[in-house]
């Protein structure tokens, strides 16, 4: 064996170790995750989805009394775990005027955000949605309570805010900024992501890593009666094969659900890919994935109730969704468009 030089020897050393130190450091990251991941559960799930998608908020339709209860409801969630908004000190929501909602909407409505700023690259953002609104009351006063759709992805993404916020408080917070978006006027037509994403991006998008975006994710359609254990993923390849990788590896290491791809075909009939707010991040082109469970008998209808969520579903779903989030997150480097 060839001798090497000491000096050069003591350098390999001290790299050696930093590199090993570094590995220690992503494996402890990695070990974190799943921690922080059980602390998103059933109980609270259904606890803030019971109050969320109650007659209360009378079915949150854009502009109405009862959506504005349901922003009031997202920023205290907030409030209460110290997590803070980008916009400004205390100022959760993103005014958008009633004009721009071409007629669709009873009056001004908002998005709220809310973030944990990155430890390393916090102008790198991921960014987490799901629509705050659903279609408000019938015309026979039945009140369209939207558990499913999408008082499910709410829910979700404040569990998962919560569980990045655990982490954070603890020294291990993600690498990279995490918004939590949620917006309004998406069963009129995106407006509220296409505000966001056109009018005033908060963050740049040029900054933006990735969107994954989550439109019911409570419940079991059809097709997957008897088999469960799925989920339909939208879009996480047609920009990045990158992040559809990472999607694929994280499932398999953390949750092993079944990802059904079926809507992701170019020649879907049902268009989903174009027909939720993950798509107003595409356009721009920033990868994307639309998380959901498809239609089921009760969607767009006043027995879509929060006693009908799956909830132990909901929990895997959601603990899904924040594992590709915190991986998106604390990776070396962003993602890569193709």
């Amino acid at each position: 064996m060839k001798k090497i030089p000491f000096l050069l020897s003591i350098f390999i050393l001290i790299s050696s170790c930093g590199a090993c130190q570094n590995k220690n450091n992503d494996n402890k990251k990695t070990t974190n995750a799943n921690t922080y991941a059980k602390t998103i559960t059933v109980s609270e799930l259904k606890e803030a989805l019971y109050i969320y998608a109650s007659d209360d908020f009378e079915g949150r339709k854009t502009g109405e009394p009862g959506q504005k209860k349901a922003i009031e409801f997202i920023k205290k969630h907030y409030q209460n775990n110290n997590i803070p908004s980008p916009i400004s000190d205390g100022d959760y929501f993103q005014e958008i005027p009633e004009s721009y909602f071409e007629g669709k909407a009873s009056g001004d409505s908002e998005n709220v955000l809310a973030y944990i700023k990155g430890s390393e690259k916090p102008d790198e953002i991921v960014i987490i949605s799901a629509h705050l609104d659903h279609i408000g009351v019938s015309g026979n006063g039945e009140i369209n309570n939207g558990a499913d759709d999408d008082g499910s992805g709410t829910v979700a993404i404040l569990e998962m805010a919560e569980a990045f916020k655990i982490a954070a408080d603890a020294g291990d917070g993600p690498k990279r900024s995490i918004l939590f978006l949620h917006v309004t006027g998406e069963e009129m037509g995106l407006f509220g992501s296409r505000y966001y994403a056109d009018v005033d991006p908060v963050f740049p998008l040029k900054n933006t890593v990735a969107n994954l975006n989550i439109d019911m994710i409570g419940r079991v359609d059809a097709k997957h009666e008897g088999k469960e254990n799925y989920l339909y993923l939208i879009g996480s390849d047609k920009l990045s094969t990158e992040l559809h990788d990472i999607s694929e590896a994280v499932n398999k290491a953390y949750v092993n659900l079944n990802l059904d791809y079926t809507y992701n075909d170019d020649n879907d009939p049902n268009r989903f890919y174009y027909r939720s707010d993950h798509y107003n991040f595409a356009k721009n082109n920033i990868p994307v994935i639309f998380y959901f469970n498809g239609v089921h008998a009760d969607y767009h209808k006043p027995t879509d109730t929060p006693d009908k969520i799956h909830y132990e579903f909901l929990e895997t779903r959601t603990r899904l969704i924040f594992h590709t989030a915190w991986e998106l997150a604390n990776r070396e480097e962003r993602i890569k468009l193709d």
